[in-house]
């Protein structure tokens, strides 16, 4: 999530602190100290979800979209707080996450559905949400670390967006605690009340362990991933050392939930995998899909192609490469809808000075250049009008021996940018899920050869169909591809 769909929730936060007062906890009954009255909380929840909408497009699944809301309503109802006005949904991200606002706003991404394998762990994932909410976690937390990255290294080479280092503290904290979890406590107090939801709607409460497990795999896959790049690791689920099964707190308090008789548990395997038909892995075409580094987006009608061998994350709001090392990066975003690109960079960039501005052309299209530093750091930017729109690209390096060894590769990512060809159009495509069923002798090595996955195929299915890290299917047994 970007700081800035925090903006306005920092505002209405800050308001809340001259309110300050001690409120009956839901699940407790406890006396908290919070900043909000429930009804500012709600508030609170409601129009901060607008501005979660305008930076995780909700998913355009009608199918799938009332099948999480109606599993998500049922669990709410025998949640600790009933009353509220619950809304569940299903964003179009390829992360491996699910978050939560205060006053009953939960979201999962589809991302994190394409490891699940049934209803049931569905309901794991809603039910520890739906936990964090009943439990006021969102509106109790005081304080979270900042996620460390390349960000924190280098900074945004374009226009902060953020103009007071208080409000920029405040919505760091908000969107590291409501999008990245509350600490182990807090975290394992969301599992056992999942758990007892679970138990509650006829749904085996063990399913929490099991969920979790499939979060573990991939964070240990994730991380596998990381080291081999060079790269910090983000996780949804960073509470557990060990592998959840050997959690011994973990297995207490999900344990709880078995004074709830769960007779015949719904499980909803087949119902899950069949919802997940069609659903996209990885970019969708709204984001624009990376092949080969290169970014092919057909809605904006560009191409531009980052280095090789650098680590592209597609984000909501730009697109960013970072360098094997991680001292330098190429970002690409939107800019104001105007042709006046020169005007951009002088106005807008914070350089440092003696930094040199130009006008010229970029792949036939009006534009404008700008060198120098910000902080000291080595900068090259370029804006271009393209379609009415202005799109920002540009470079930094961490210092001056750095941009003298990436020099070239900076400058050749920005000269790339250029219209998407008939062709690319065509040839492009988003990765969707499929469903295969298990023919005896069927391996997952040999799925992954079929897979255009790529490296790491082989462990990405084994993850999607609970195989992880050497199980192979078992004949008849429904499986998740990729095609």
């Amino acid at each position: 999530m970007t700081p800035r769909a925090f903006r306005r929730i920092a505002v209405i936060a800050f308001g809340s602190l001259a309110l300050s007062h001690c409120a009956q906890n839901p699940v407790s009954g406890d006396k908290d100290f919070v900043l909000m009255s429930e009804q500012q909380e709600i508030q609170l929840g409601a129009q901060a979800h607008q501005d979660v909408l305008k930076e995780y497009a909700t998913l355009d699944n009608p199918v799938l979209q009332a099948y999480v809301n109606e599993v998500g309503q049922r669990l709410a109802q025998q949640s600790h707080r009933p009353h509220l006005q619950w809304h569940f949904t299903v964003v179009d991200s390829p992360d491996v996450n699910a978050f939560a606002l205060p006053g009953g706003y939960v979201y999962i991404t589809r991302g994190i559905m394409a490891y699940l394998n049934s209803e049931a762990e569905l309901a794991g994932v809603v039910g520890h949400e739906i936990g964090h909410v009943t439990a006021r976690h969102g509106v109790r937390q005081q304080s979270a670390s900042t996620a460390a990255g390349l960000g924190a290294v280098l900074g945004s080479i374009l226009v902060p967006e953020l103009d007071n280092q208080a409000g920029a503290t405040l919505l760091q904290t908000l969107a590291q605690a409501w999008t990245a979890g509350y600490g182990r406590e807090h975290e394992l107090e969301s599992d056992r009340l999942g758990a007892e939801y679970l138990a509650k709607t006829g749904y085996n409460p063990q399913a929490m362990i099991d969920v979790i497990g499939v979060l573990k795999n991939q964070e240990l896959f994730a991380a596998e991933q990381a080291r081999r790049d060079g790269r910090p690791l983000r996780t949804y689920h960073g509470t557990f050392d060990t592998h959840p099964g050997n959690d011994a707190r973990l297995r207490q308090v999900v344990g709880a939930a078995n004074q709830y008789t769960v007779a015949n548990p719904r499980d909803g395997r087949s119902d899950y995998l069949q919802k997940m038909v069609g659903v996209y892995f990885g970019d969708s075409p709204e984001q624009g899909l990376i092949r080969n580094n290169m970014l092919l987006h057909e809605k904006l009608g560009l191409v531009l192609q980052f280095p090789p061998g650098w680590r592209v994350q597609n984000r909501p709001d730009r697109v960013v490469a970072t360098s094997p090392q991680g001292d330098a990066l190429v970002e690409l975003q939107q800019g104001p809808k105007n042709d006046k690109p020169l005007d951009t960079l002088q106005k807008g960039l914070k350089l440092d000075a003696g930094a040199r501005y130009d006008s010229g052309k970029l792949s036939g299209y009006p534009a404008a250049f700008a060198a120098g530093a910000q902080q000291g750091k080595p900068v090259v930017v370029a804006a271009v009008v393209f379609n009415g729109t202005q799109y920002l690209i540009a470079g930094m390096a961490r210092d001056k021996p750095t941009y003298d060894r990436e020099r070239s590769t900076l400058r050749a990512a920005i000269n790339s940018f250029r219209a998407i060809t008939a062709a690319e159009k065509m040839a492009t495509r988003p990765y969707v899920l499929k469903l295969v069923t298990a023919q005896p002798g069927m391996t997952m090595a040999n799925l992954a050869r079929q897979s255009p996955l790529g490296a790491g195929a082989e462990s990405q299915l084994r993850l999607m169909n609970a195989l992880y890290p050497s199980g192979e299917p078992s004949p008849g047994q429904r499986l998740k591809i990729v095609q």
